[in-house]
């Protein structure tokens, strides 16, 4: 066996002994807790090395970032005539050139970019795979990165991460607001670790952790005509000014679905992928926007939330999820088991 094959295969054997951990085969949550406490309990090395991936990894990742065997040679510290042999020593093992030779450098050739796909989602994978495993030798630390529909970011979120920070002081948290179309992108590049959204998610990519019916109300001012009124329909919201979701938002996808059986148009005063300037805009004109009814709680704005009776509003969701296969970070990955146990409740 080669060297390169060597170390591909201690890596895949560390990655294997931690992938127990990947969301697609989760562990029972006491599990993880006993887990994190044997680690906890366990004699600690007094300077852990970080995981490492396979050398000749890092030689192809970083000769197809520099287009250049010499500058990547003085990036990696080697001299070139040794990282030339060695990806000359990998191309045989392979069969194929991984590099097109140019007067000016190299280029990766179409055997040269499914490999590199293949060493740089490995590195990535082993990444997570140390987060994880540092994370629970230090008792949980890291960041969860978390995009979401801004419909959660009143109530429902922010009382979450409080709570999970009080048990977890160490996790810092990275949350940014997107429509159904960037919190998608957002796992598919690994951008963000976790999405709560209202899109209904019927991607292969996509694996929803728990979802729940949160319907979509019509949001007025306290002293609005429709006020006091248990139930409202678009119909009857025509009647006043009308704040609505741009096509961005699930909001106008559920509301545009709605007008497509109806037999009248809405024609707003105001659009915006903005909740927020939506609402304002609805408070201050006596006009009518929409929102989620999240946790079934008041509008943290003051506003009244009066369900929409039109077919399929009720039965909108928001849903917890994460790319299908992902490695979470320990942090993420506990997070998410908390806003589970949320989820039951609402």
């Amino acid at each position: 066996m080669s060297g390169a094959a060597r170390e591909a295969q201690k890596l895949w054997k560390a990655i294997g002994a931690a992938g127990t951990l990947a969301l697609g085969t989760r562990m029972p949550k006491a599990s993880i807790r006993d887990e994190a406490r044997k680690l906890a309990e366990a004699p600690r090395p007094s300077n852990p090395r970080p995981l490492s991936p396979p050398r000749i990894f890092a030689y192809v990742d970083a000769v197809a970032r520099y287009g250049s065997i010499r500058k990547a040679a003085s990036a990696l510290h080697i001299v070139s005539s040794a990282l030339n042999r060695r990806i000359l020593d990998l191309e045989e093992e392979l069969g194929s050139p991984l590099f097109e030779r140019l007067p000016r450098g190299v280029r990766p050739t179409e055997a040269g970019e499914l490999y590199l796909a293949y060493v740089r989602r490995s590195i990535r994978e082993l990444e997570h795979v140390g987060a994880q495993i540092e994370g629970l030798r230090r008792l949980l630390r890291g960041r969860v990165r978390l995009a979401v529909a801004e419909s959660v970011t009143g109530h429902m979120l922010p009382t979450a991460i409080a709570r999970f920070q009080a048990q977890h002081p160490n996790v810092q948290f990275h949350v940014w607001i997107d429509g159904p179309k960037g919190l998608g992108d957002a796992l598919a590049t690994d951008a963000a670790d976790l999405i709560l959204t209202h899109d209904p998610l019927e991607r292969p990519q996509v694996s929803v952790i728990a979802s729940v019916h949160q319907p979509l109300c019509a949001l007025v001012a306290p002293g609005h005509p429709l006020a006091g009124r248990e139930g409202v329909s678009l119909r009857e919201c025509v009647a006043y000014p009308i704040a609505m979701p741009d096509t961005t938002l699930a909001a106008r996808a559920l509301i545009d679905r709605a007008l497509i059986r109806a037999s009248f148009k809405l024609e707003p005063a105001l659009v915006s992928n903005s909740v927020e300037l939506t609402k304002t805009f609805a408070r201050q004109n006596q006009a009518v926007c929409f929102q989620f009814r999240i946790a079934g709680k008041p509008d943290s704005s003051g506003m009244v939330t009066i369900p929409l009776t039109d077919s399929g509003f009720a039965q909108a969701t928001l849903a917890l999820a994460t790319r299908r296969h992902r490695v979470l970070p320990v942090a993420s990955a506990a997070f998410a088991s908390l806003l589970e146990e949320v989820f039951e409740t609402l």
